[in-house]
């Protein structure tokens, strides 16, 4: 299994390399010195385990957490970030939320507010509303999107001048395929040749080498084995995102 380092797995979530780059980003920007910026940006692919790090992180230090929706207005927003830092707010305007909002971060301003699905935020021009709270709060700020958030985070200058620190997700390896699995399955003996295999036919996606282990499990309980290798499941068996073709028809030829 390599020399992983299980110090992360704790609270029932395994030790991804990913969650690992993402606290260190949050580390980074709770102890960042005095007039850096606040903002750290965390990026990749879908299914490489992005939300799964910010909820841990979360945990780990207190953070506040928001996953951005896609009806989301600016008001909307910052209601949500209010509830979210058990805040009722005293005003319905954009100003007066915004305003208590800062304030509200400001009275723990080393505790992290992370923002999942930033990308909607970018498309939807409420970056800046997010370097205002950031900037006047002093919070570190976690934005978390696809690979494309730092292009689209680039053409909103006062915002990419704040950022501190660009971190991308990785694709999952084999180390990471092993603490998933003894999360999920621990009660298999799954071989080195099958952890690279399930790695490759998921692309490195944490979220369909999960699906897989989970068909692992449901084939260990149907047929009573309790160990696989690379040579158990044919490769057409494992789930890889693609959807599955449909089988075509022949017609029957009639003889005269």
């Amino acid at each position: 299994m390599g020399d992983r380092d299980t110090s992360l797995n704790s609270g029932g979530l395994a030790a991804l390399k990913n969650v690992a780059r993402f606290l260190a980003l949050v580390e980074t920007l709770i102890h960042r010195g005095p007039h850096l910026p606040g903002i750290g940006v965390f990026h990749g692919y879908s299914g490489y385990g992005k939300t799964y790090a910010s909820i841990y992180a979360t945990n780990k230090r207190r953070a506040l957490r928001l996953e951005v929706g896609d009806s989301w207005t600016r008001k909307k927003f910052l209601e949500n970030l209010l509830a979210e830092a058990d805040v009722r707010p005293q005003r319905s305007t954009i100003a007066d939320l915004t305003t208590e909002a800062i304030m509200a971060l400001g009275d723990d301003f080393e505790r992290p507010l992370i923002i999942d699905e930033a990308d909607k935020l970018a498309d939807k021009g409420m970056l800046e509303l997010v370097r205002e709270i950031q900037e006047h709060s002093q919070v570190p700020v976690l934005l978390i999107g696809e690979e494309q958030l730092p292009g689209k985070l680039m053409k909103v200058e006062r915002v990419h001048n704040r950022v501190l620190d660009w971190v991308p997700a990785e694709p999952c390896d084999q180390d990471d395929a092993r603490a998933l699995a003894d999360l999920f399955c621990p009660t298999l003996t799954l071989s080195d040749d099958l952890m690279d295999l399930l790695v490759d036919k998921a692309a490195g996606r944490a979220r369909r080498i999960v699906v897989n282990l989970n068909k692992m499990g449901e084939q260990a309980r149907n047929t009573r084995q309790q160990a696989f290798d690379a040579g158990s499941f044919d490769a057409g068996w494992f789930y890889t995102g693609e959807p599955p073709r449909r089988m075509a028809r022949h017609s029957a030829v009639r003889v005269a």
